[in-house]
């Protein structure tokens, strides 16, 4: 017989004021795995994850944990009886408590048994001597270290972050990151984590669930979200994207590329083909002589330079296309910084492309 997922939702939802915040979502994670839960604020997240904690009241759905309803199917379990851990962006530390005070707040049993398990999860987060201390006297790394202690202490089955390093400084959060990931991992707990940052979720998750409007619209790996998506808009939320319109006839649309495949798209039909900055190649051989281009990069086009800058590992070009005025922007690895007004020839990764409709 197959295992239940350790966290199962089903057709969740929650209307405030007659709007949908969460809207008929389902989404299911095993033990150890993270799944991020990626989009917009506004979107619907947060209230996810409240009302999988039990601080939220759904509408309507089921959330099990390891089989069993917490909420739905008759039972309405508390927050404190769902064997569920969690950590904010605040991090919610007890300032009149110690290090050690906090981490054993949500722990029962004998005092031994808190003292040992307090000691093993500060060893864990390379805060061993810290127990003592009160959170104003630690960095924000080392509070949002401590938060994650305490939210493992008592081996929830399932952990729920919410935003929970956007409050660090940009040096400090890789590392915290790395670290929280492998506590995670190595506890084996079912985590879903809130973020609406793309870097963030392709860095943790072994899944990422991309919400809009109170719905997922897409599921999957990073790498297959990423390179597979869903509509334009899940494009364009994992990178900055260029895109090239047109109108499709005979199951081809003009570009400044040349033509360009759009099976499926009836005559008369506007498309829009999209392409990130790094796929679209200037070509500095050819400067419009050379070889014959491949298949694949498809025919060089003119573009006259109307911005460039350097963003510390790599260059932003802005080019007006001579075959229609359109708007593209390359990305150059490193140092270049040609001046406006110079004329330039661009290739494009076909296979790198998207077609949607418009």
């Amino acid at each position: 017989m197959t295992a239940s997922p350790r966290l199962e939702v089903s057709a969740l939802s929650r209307r405030f004021g007659g709007r949908a915040v969460v809207d008929d979502l389902s989404l299911t994670i095993e033990a150890g795995q993270v799944t991020c839960l990626l989009g917009p604020s506004g979107c619907g997240k947060s209230t996810t994850l409240r009302m999988i904690a039990g601080v939220e009241t759904p509408d309507q759905g089921v959330i099990r944990i390891d089989g069993s309803p917490v909420w739905g199917e008759g039972r309405a379990l508390p927050p404190e009886a769902r064997g569920v851990g969690l950590m904010f962006q605040d991090f919610a530390l007890f300032p009149h408590l110690t290090v050690a005070g906090n981490v054993a707040f949500g722990l029962r049993g004998e005092a031994r048994d808190k003292a040992r398990r307090v000691d093993e999860l500060l060893e864990r987060v390379n805060l061993q001597g810290f127990g003592p201390k009160h959170p104003h006297e630690l960095s924000g790394g080392e509070q949002q270290r401590v938060a994650l202690a305490r939210a493992l202490a008592p081996r929830p089955r399932v952990m729920l972050m919410d935003e929970p390093f956007s409050g660090l400084d940009n040096r400090l959060r890789d590392g915290i990151r790395d670290t929280t990931l492998d506590l995670l991992k190595a506890e084996g707990a079912a985590v879903l984590l809130v973020t609406h940052e793309p870097d963030e979720a392709m860095r943790m998750a072994d899944e990422i669930a991309l919400m809009r409007a109170g719905r997922i619209v897409q599921r999957g790996a990073p790498y297959n979200i990423y390179n597979a998506p869903v509509d334009r808009a899940a494009a364009g939320f994992f990178s900055n994207i260029n895109v090239i319109r047109g109108i499709s006839k005979g199951a081809l649309t003009a570009t400044p590329f040349g033509d360009f495949l759009t099976p499926g798209h009836p005559d008369g039909a506007a498309v829009e083909i999209v392409i990130r900055p790094q796929h679209l190649k200037i070509d500095f051989d050819r400067a419009g002589r050379g070889p014959l281009p491949t298949a694949q990069d498809g025919t060089p086009a003119r573009g006259t330079v109307t911005r460039a800058r350097f963003l510390g590992h790599e260059s932003l070009v802005e080019f007006r296309m001579d075959f229609d005025g359109s708007a593209l922007t390359a990305s150059v690895p490193g140092v270049f910084l040609p001046r406006p007004g110079a004329v330039l020839w661009l290739m494009i990764r076909r296979d790198r492309c998207f077609v949607f409709p418009a």
